[in-house]
């Protein structure tokens, strides 16, 4: 992986806004109620905190003045704290999460080693857990949406799903990144998860048997009436060669018009949406990325797509997000199919993945916004599908699928349309 990762991310990326050593959290110190029988000379004198030459030495110069309070910060720790020693690299990251979370970017974070190394687990493709994207930036860690297939699928688990409790204990107050942590376990180890779902008046409970996830993130076959099917689950490392391998198979079998399912696609890397979304257009601006000082850049399409004068539409609901409402948003502003479905989960900020030296995790760090080729901002919106139809609980649980059913049936009828014409 690059030293630094381009990505415009959610869901199994984690959000981590824990609170640690100079992260902001309120401090409890020497601070009397007025009133109270006894005066400041009655406390132990402390003496002043003080920077030692080390450490004012390898503050870069110029910001030496604005850094000695977290130096005396640090050493009032190591000379006072009850409990010692104490563990610098601890403090170390907490300081970073505190800096990160100082920005009110719930985009914006530190992500300690394990994080990191398992965010990057479920971009390559493969990782052990439940099988879901979640967001971590709620109350409760949320489901984005279960990978088709997963342990979370099989047992129903639903967009939006709030884990309240795991194996009985209640995750009230407790960080989301820490429960998102403790979903995630070995292959062949159970978890029992108590969610709320909107419409439920009473909790749910689901017990999962955890599993490797192979996530195959491109796939399809042909349906009937000469209709090809792709499934695009996330915008990863092989999100790319897999779609190009798949759309070889279908195009070889002269499909009169394609549906693209990105239902349920919590996201990925910005350069693969790209090549994806040049799959299915032939030329122009994919998306433009708008920085914080005015300036812009454009992604165009990549000349050579298997895909681009076909016939298609998209299917979407709440939980297609951030790289795949790329592909989506691109496709509806130029025209070259509908949107199905329900409206997008909304995420319109691109972020850097920085690893940090020694192995010590990566700050992720919003860097801009990012529009559609229409300069549409879709962030906390999402895209408006122009077919809206639900999938009911009862449509899940029968089976049914009248989102595809209907995507099938509206591009049968722009079909025969274009061939009147």
């Amino acid at each position: 992986m690059n030293k630094v990762t381009r990505g415009v991310l959610i869901g199994g990326v984690a959000v981590i806004m824990l609170l640690g050593s100079f992260s902001g959290g309120f401090l409890v110190g020497h601070f009397m109620p007025a009133g109270l029988p006894f005066t400041p000379q009655e406390l132990p004198a402390t003496p002043p905190p003080t920077v030692s030459p080390e450490q004012q030495s390898t503050t870069p110069e110029g910001l030496q003045t604005l850094f000695k309070p977290f130096w005396e910060a640090w050493n009032i720790v190591h000379d006072q704290y009850v409990d010692q020693p104490v563990d610098d690299v601890t403090m170390m990251q907490g300081a970073i999460r505190g800096m990160m979370e100082s920005l009110g970017d719930k985009h914006s974070s530190y992500m300690d080693p394990e994080t990191y190394d398992a965010a990057n687990a479920g971009l390559a493709g493969e990782y052990e857990g439940i099988g879901a994207y979640v967001d971590t930036t709620a109350d409760y860690l949320t489901i984005i949406s279960p990978i088709s297939g997963s342990p979370a699928d099989r047992v129903g688990m639903m967009p939006g799903d709030k884990i309240v409790a795991i194996d009985g204990e209640d995750m009230t107050g407790i960080d989301a990144e820490l429960v998102r942590q403790r979903v995630l376990g070995p292959a062949g180890s159970k978890v029992v998860l108590t969610v709320e779902r909107e419409g439920e008046s009473e909790p749910l409970e689901f017990t999962i048997i955890r599993e490797k996830i192979v996530v195959e993130s491109a796939s399809g076959e042909m349906l009937d009436n000469g209709i090809g099917y792709i499934q695009i689950t996330t915008f990863g490392d092989k999100t790319t060669p897999e779609l190009r391998a798949t759309l070889r198979e279908l195009m070889a079998e002269d499909p009169r018009g394609l549906v693209i399912d990105l239902r349920n696609n919590g996201g990925g890397y910005l350069q693969t949406s790209v090549e994806v979304a040049s799959e299915f257009i032939p030329d122009g601006v994919i998306l433009y990325e708008q920085y914080g000082d005015g300036q812009r850049t454009d992604y165009k399409a990549i000349e050579g797509g298997q895909a681009t004068e076909i016939p298609i539409i998209v299917l979407i609901n709440e939980g297609t997000a951030s790289a795949s409402e790329i592909v989506a948003g691109a496709i509806q502003d130029y025209g070259r199919g509908k949107l199905v479905g329900v409206t997008s989960y909304g995420k319109g900020s691109v972020q850097n993945w920085v690893p940090l030296s020694d192995n010590q995790g990566a700050v992720r760090v919003t860097i801009a916004k990012w529009l559609t080729p229409d300069e549409r901002s879709i962030d906390d919106e999402g895209l408006a599908p122009d077919v809206v139809v639900e999938l009911t609980d009862e449509d899940r649980k029968s089976g049914a699928d009248p989102q595809l059913d209907l995507a099938v049936e509206t591009l049968l009828q722009e079909i025969t349309a274009s061939a009147a014409n």
